[in-house]
């Protein structure tokens, strides 16, 4: 039996639990907070790690086109679209239930942002997952169009970059795409570097870039939101300092026996059930408490109450979340990539 590979569970765990604490704070209007902006500038690459995990992890992608596009469309547009629209039913369920109270709300409402960035109302975050899939056939056409041993997927930032210098013209998020192929081949190629050096050669090079990480992040700072594209102050400091913390720290923790860390360890292992529920669950909460009359603006105890929540309910319902295909994009038959 082949031995699950806690290191990544871990790192996969502690992104997740960003990821829902950002989106908490967000939504009770705290994210200003100075030392909470400080945890996220330290952590922003979390995204990058994603699509960098799935190259580390990744056998092929090569075979029949047809036959790739339809096993990646069931594993992830398919659930992409069906908790976008769980999303909606919460969002407008809401909205149409209670109009007086979330009156407001309505003018804020425009369609372009599903076509523009590949966003549900109720469920933004699950953008992902279509850019995921834009990743996976993107990859799967490089690697039928350019040899595999060549690097020029380094170049491939520069071209997300620029569309965004250009004012990211595609739509569904696709100025996004050339920079998870980048850390889908970045992943792909720190597994080659791990097997090649000795164990100890390799701790010292992550170790290495771990420094690199730490020191360049204070002096050429710089983020991306892959969201939307956006690049935030340095960009060749974004790309090297996401670099150099993926590869560094996955090396630094894949260079000892790691054990299972309990509950991060978990998060990890059922990152998909989390990342796509978590949303909703929030929408719930705060909009519930509108209806009641109650704010969360500005209130530390609702972000804390609200965290609890979330991880409960994911864990108790990941299990039976896991059973359905379309929900999970866990298919019987199917071959999926860790």
């Amino acid at each position: 039996m082949k031995v699950r590979n806690h290191a990544f569970d871990l790192l996969c765990g502690v992104c997740i639990v960003r990821m829902i604490m950002l989106h908490v704070v967000g939504m009770c209007h705290l994210r200003s907070e100075y030392h909470f902006g400080k945890l996220m500038a330290w952590t922003f690459f979390f995204l990058a790690f994603f699509f960098f995990k799935a190259g580390y992890f990744n056998k092929t992608v090569s075979g029949d086109s047809w036959a790739f596009v339809k096993r990646k469309s069931m594993q992830l547009l398919i659930p992409y679209l069906a908790w976008g629209l769980i999303g909606n039913l919460v969002y407008f369920g809401f909205l149409y239930g209670w109009p007086r109270v979330f009156a407001a709300t309505w003018f804020d409402v425009y369609w372009q942002h599903l076509w523009r960035f590949s966003h549900f109302y109720g469920n933004p975050p699950v953008w992902f997952l279509f850019s995921f899939f834009m990743m996976y056939v993107g990859v799967h056409l490089w690697r039928r169009f350019v040899h595999r041993e060549t690097y020029l997927w380094v170049l491939l930032p520069a071209l997300s970059y620029l569309l965004y210098k250009q004012g990211n013209p595609l739509y569904m998020s696709l100025n996004n795409v050339p920079l998870a192929i980048f850390f889908f081949e970045l992943g792909h190629w720190w597994h080659g570097v791990q097997h090649r050096l000795p164990r100890w050669w390799f701790l010292t090079l992550s170790l290495f870039l771990v420094l690199i990480f730490v020191y360049g992040n204070r002096h050429w700072h710089g983020e991306f939101d892959i969201s939307r594209n956006l690049w935030i102050q340095h960009p060749w400091g974004c790309v090297l300092n996401s670099v150099c913390a993926v590869c560094g720290l996955s090396g630094v923790l894949l260079s000892f026996p790691l054990r299972r860390v309990p509950l991060v360890g978990f998060v990890g292992e059922h990152s998909m059930v989390f990342f796509v529920m978590h949303y909703p669950l929030i929408y719930l909460y705060r909009m519930g408490l509108s209806v009641c009359r109650v704010s969360i603006i500005g209130r530390w105890l609702h972000v804390g109450i609200l965290l609890v929540l979330v991880f409960f309910i994911c864990s108790l319902l990941v299990r039976s979340i896991e059973k359905i295909p379309w929900l999970s994009g866990r298919y019987k038959k199917m071959k999926v990539e860790s």
